[in-house]
């Protein structure tokens, strides 16, 4: 009879785990919370890693620790007619006292100090710039081969190949010492973030076919990576504050591994080829409409990427903000995207992801301006907030778009697409924090928003191109239209030469 019972509650587990491996619900989760961990490793290093440098370049002089004053004393020195001069003795003590106050007054040590430190962090924010740049220009590498990687292998393997690398890396910030292990723990994460993002988007997109429940599903995977974004900074400065460097990048990588238990278990990663042919690369880059959907991903991400290293920097300097503040500035626009997402994956749908995207590049344009303005911590609250919800508004409805234009123009395969969908995102984290450090340095932090503003303003109108993109066939019969109205033309002149 316990036999039997074993054999029946066995059968009732198997039955259960089946079930969930068949549940697109419960792939929507797996892909939310691998999102969720790549992104909290993202933004976990940003209040982290620029003070963490920082000290490492100057073990006398640590960020934590009081300004060092620059005091001037004067050393004796023996004055051989002094046997002749003892009557004369407090006289000569007075007058090289008031004038070694008037030597400390003209140098003013603390402005020299200030000044001083300020020059050296512009300096490091050109290294930390390139740093975080590289994990973004590395995945911008990756993409071009996982997206028809997944075409042949399917999304599965990827999958779980982006888990081993990201656990790989995580465990490499925890242990680095020195900016160049550093930097190669983040340009590692890269190969990670391509293999997770690629994957869990076209297995989305795959398990859900309706353009409508294709957006609210994306919307939810991209709430996953507003998490990590809103939980990552926070996370990341508390724990270095009180805890220390290694403690928060252990605690992901424990993460990570439940992540990569839950995909052995539920996803069972193996190799499973597309039946269907793919669209090629090319084609869809040659695509005017995908590169459009694209380039908005592009311009949204690119303020925000240049803030991750600068703004805590120009915080240090012109505020003298500790470590905890540098990372609770990204928290309203980690909130507000979070609720950006959600909000308009579904809503995007129904007013047009077009006009929603247009509107979520103005409004970024308009608070990348208010920014500078800011004289204290508080006064980057609602500027920071309507960020994060603007370029929730495009990321939401560009990436269901990107899906949507290759079911009406293309074949249904969708790593390729989201692989240049990845790469816009890459973009702008690739080039924003790697021109953020120079950029600093030549125009300063003011001018530099401004200008990713203007290009921000520039680029929305072209969106109203996305309103009504023509279907494939549509395609075809403009393509016969242009064909035929050349040979007509070619027979006319041909007629008129006779």
């Amino acid at each position: 009879m316990t036999v039997v019972n074993e054999w029946v509650a066995g059968t009732r587990f198997g039955g259960w785990v089946q079930r969930c491996r068949e549940s697109r619900r419960l792939v929507l989760v797996i892909v939310a919370i691998a999102l969720l961990l790549d992104n909290m490793l993202l933004t976990t290093v940003v209040p982290i890693i620029p003070e963490f440098l920082y000290d490492i370049n100057h073990p006398d002089a640590p960020l934590d620790k009081p300004s060092r004053a620059i005091t001037t004393k004067a050393t004796p020195t023996p004055n051989p007619c002094a046997k002749y001069m003892k009557n004369q003795d407090v006289n000569i003590t007075a007058t090289t006292s008031n004038y070694l106050d008037n030597i400390t007054t003209t140098l003013d040590p603390e402005a020299e100090e200030k000044e001083l430190r300020h020059k050296d962090l512009v300096q490091e924010t050109v290294q930390v710039g390139m740093m975080f740049a590289s994990k973004a220009f590395v995945q911008l590498l990756a993409n071009p081969f996982v997206g028809p990687l997944t075409h042949k292998i399917g999304y599965s393997v990827p999958m779980f190949a982006g888990f081993v690398i990201m656990f790989l890396s995580t465990i490499i910030f925890a242990f680095g010492r020195s900016y160049s292990v550093l930097f190669i723990a983040r340009a590692l994460q890269g190969v990670g973030s391509s293999c997770s993002s690629v994957s869990g988007m076209g297995m989305l997109a795959e398990r859900y076919p309706d353009d409508k429940e294709r957006g609210n599903a994306m919307g939810i995977a991209l709430g996953g990576l507003a998490l990590g974004v809103l939980i990552g900074p926070p996370f990341g400065g508390v724990m270095y504050e009180f805890v220390g460097k290694s403690a928060p990048f252990l605690i992901l990588s424990a993460l990570a591994l439940g992540d990569g238990l839950l995909q052995l278990l539920m996803l069972q990663p193996s190799v499973v080829r597309q039946e269907s042919d793919p669209p090629s690369l090319k084609a869809l880059i040659s695509d005017p409409y995908i590169v459009i959907a694209a380039g908005a991903i592009t311009f949204a991400n690119m303020g925000i990427a240049m803030l991750e290293p600068s703004l805590p920097i120009w915080m240090m300097d012109t505020m003298g903000a500790e470590r905890w503040k540098q990372g609770v500035t990204f928290l309203p626009a980690s909130i507000s995207y979070l609720i950006g997402t959600n909000l308009f994956g579904p809503l995007g749908h129904r007013m047009g992801r077009w006009l929603a995207a247009l509107l979520g590049l103005v409004i970024i344009g308009i608070c990348l301006m208010l920014i500078p303005l800011a004289t204290s911590m508080n006064h980057l609250i609602v500027p920071n907030a309507g960020l994060g919800f603007a370029i929730g508004m495009v990321d939401s409805s560009m990436m269901p778009e990107l899906g949507y234009l290759v079911d009406i123009r293309h074949t249904a395969v969708y790593g390729s697409v989201y692989a240049i969908g990845d790469v816009a995102f890459c973009l702008g984290f690739a080039i924003g924090p790697a021109l953020s450090g120079t950029l600093v340095k030549k125009i300063g932090f003011e001018w530099m928003l401004f200008g990713i503003a203007i290009l921000n303003f520039l680029y929305a109108p072209l969106l109203i191109s996305l309103k009504n993109p023509p279907t494939k066939e549509e395609k075809k019969m403009l393509l016969m239209e242009e064909k035929t109205s050349v040979r007509y033309v070619t027979y006319q002149n041909e007629d008129e030469e006779e």
